[in-house]
Order: structure tokens, then C-alpha cells, then sequence
């Protein structure tokens, strides 16, 4: 009997274990949350610590933070460029998402810092100079804080000169693990805007700018809409008449860089859907001298 009593203990206990091992652990969404995303933008630099400085901060108050460099290669003081890289960065990151970006001319000055939530459920900290202005136009704002509390800046430092360690960053980090984004300090009704030029269009054709150069490769990033450009009348395989300041050129229109020979400029629709000038495998801007910003005129076919 007692023989009889153990054995069936040990088959409960079996059973319990069993069923123990096959419980469904926590859903994904959970394990994913444990990992919040940082995606950092500043104009910084690598040549020295600024960078890692801050992703010291961040990491020190928010260790299961994952931190994602967009880019600190923004043209130093760049507005503009920078928030032509958040508007067509942030549209494939999900909600939740803190983005921390330090452009900051004004630093030390009486702009505001701030952190912007989108509708979009993303958050944005940074200082409150127009980089925001196009996100907030696609996206709609659901509310706008001024940075100030205390308790989320970085204590024991107090520079004039280096907000993205003492500010931007420990905000940013705050967030990350979860607290209440509007403890960081009052309600700001607006931010400061920064309207980039925007092309115009008419029957005779487009008038807009280069804006940026893409990456090290030297092709050039226009304001001018894929779609406005279509409707001047143009199919690939068309030369198009470009005037790229007081430079006159004949370019093909193409889709890709390989439709044209090596060595060759192109007008192409590139992936951000903008018109942009490349030569295929080369610098164009270097072998033309072209820095940007300069005016771009294409007619009407």
C-alpha cells in the first residue's frame, strides 16, 4: 500500500511538471516591450565622446534600452537637414519609439527643450527650433511638454553648452522605461516651425531646389516630387532639360542607375520619391562643383 501511495504521488507530480513546462510563456508584444527603442540624430560627430557620452546616459537610466543611430552626420547646424531626416526616418519606426535629436544652434540660449508625441504614439526630444515642423504636419501632435523637471535631468551637471548629455538624453531614457511622459514638465500649446522651401509648379514647368546630397556618393536630392515631376509629361527614356543654377544639362530620365552607361548622369525617382541626379558609379556633385542649397528649373515637355 505504501508502495502504491508513492507511485501515484510521483505520477502527480509528473503531471505537474508537465504542465509546468508547457505553460505559455509571456507574449511577444511583452518580451518586445523590454527592449525600447532610442533612435538617436544629432550633428555631433564621431571624432569625439559627444556620442557616447550620451548613450551612456541613456543607458545608465534605461539598461534595456536598444539605442539606433540614425545618423550624426547632419550638416553641423543643419535644421533643415535634419528634419528632412526625421520626416522620412520616423515613418517606419513603430509606435512607442522615442527619437532624440540634438541639432541645437541655440543651445544654452532661451529656446525651449521639448518633447513632442505624435499621433502617431511616437515621442520626439528635442530642442524647439522647427526640427519637429514636418513630422507634426504628416503625423498631428497629441501633445507637447517642456523639459524641465529636475528629477529626469542629468544630475550633477549643469553645462550652458552640452544639453544632449544634461537634457536631451536622460529625458529621452526616461521615456524609454516606461514613465509618464508628461511628468517631465508643463503643457507647451505650439513649437517654433521651420517651413522648408517647397517647389513650385505651373504649366511651364518646376521650380525647386537641391537640398541634399545622398550620402557619400554625391547624387542630388531635390525638393521636387516625384509625382509633380510626372506631370510635366516626361516617360523614361525622355531627355530632360535641367537648369541646376546657372548650369545648363540634358538628363535621361530613368528608373534606375544601371539604365544608363557607366560613367553617365541620370535623372531618376529615388526612393524617397523625390527627383534626384546621380551618375552611374560617380560623384555628380563633385564633377559639377555643386553644393547645395541651389536652384533647380525643369520645363514643362
Amino acid at each position: 500500500m505504501p508502495r502504491l501511495v508513492r507511485t501515484s504521488s510521483a505520477l502527480a507530480m509528473l503531471a505537474a511538471l508537465t504542465l509546468f513546462a508547457v505553460a505559455p510563456g509571456p507574449p511577444a508584444r511583452a518580451a518586445a516591450e523590454t527592449h525600447p527603442l532610442v533612435v538617436f540624430m544629432t550633428d555631433f560627430g564621431t571624432l569625439d565622446d559627444a556620442v557616447a557620452i550620451c548613450k551612456g546616459v541613456i543607458k545608465t537610466l534605461a539598461p534595456e534600452s536598444e539605442i539606433i543611430d540614425l545618423t550624426h552626420s547632419v550638416t553641423p547646424f543643419s535644421i533643415s537637414e535634419g528634419a528632412r531626416m526625421l520626416v522620412r526616418t520616423s515613418q517606419y519606426y513603430p509606435s512607442g519609439t522615442v527619437f532624440l535629436t540634438v541639432i541645437d544652434p541655440g543651445v544654452g540660449t532661451s529656446r525651449k527643450a521639448i518633447v513632442v508625441k505624435t499621433r502617431r504614439g511616437q515621442y520626439f526630444v528635442l530642442p524647439d527650433n522647427g526640427l519637429i515642423t514636418q513630422v507634426a504636419d504628416r503625423d498631428g501632435v497629441e501633445g507637447i511638454r517642456e523639459l524641465v523637471n529636475p528629477h529626469w535631468l542629468l544630475t550633477g551637471s549643469s553645462s550652458s553648452t552640452f544639453h544632449g548629455r544634461d537634457v536631451f538624453s536622460p529625458v529621452a531614457a526616461h521615456i524609454a522605461r516606461g514613465e509618464d511622459w508628461t511628468q517631465v514638465g508643463p503643457a507647451v500649446p505650439t513649437f517654433v516651425r521651420f517651413d522648408a522651401p517647397r517647389a513650385t509648379a505651373d504649366a511651364g514647368g518646376i521650380k525647386g531646389l537641391v537640398v541634399a546630397l545622398d550620402g557619400p556618393y554625391g547624387n542630388l536630392v531635390t525638393n521636387v516630387e516625384g509625382e509633380d515631376f510626372r506631370k510635366l509629361g516626361y516617360r523614361y527614356g525622355d531627355t530632360v532639360p535641367v537648369a541646376i543654377g546657372t548650369a545648363h544639362l540634358s538628363l535621361p530620365f530613368a528608373a534606375t542607375f544601371g539604365a544608363v552607361a557607366r560613367g553617365k548622369p541620370l535623372l531618376y525617382i529615388d526612393s524617397r520619391g523625390l527627383v534626384s541626379i546621380a551618375i552611374n558609379q560617380g560623384n555628380f556633385a563633385r564633377e559639377h562643383g555643386i553644393a547645395p542649397p541651389v536652384s533647380l528649373t525643369i520645363p514643362a515637355k
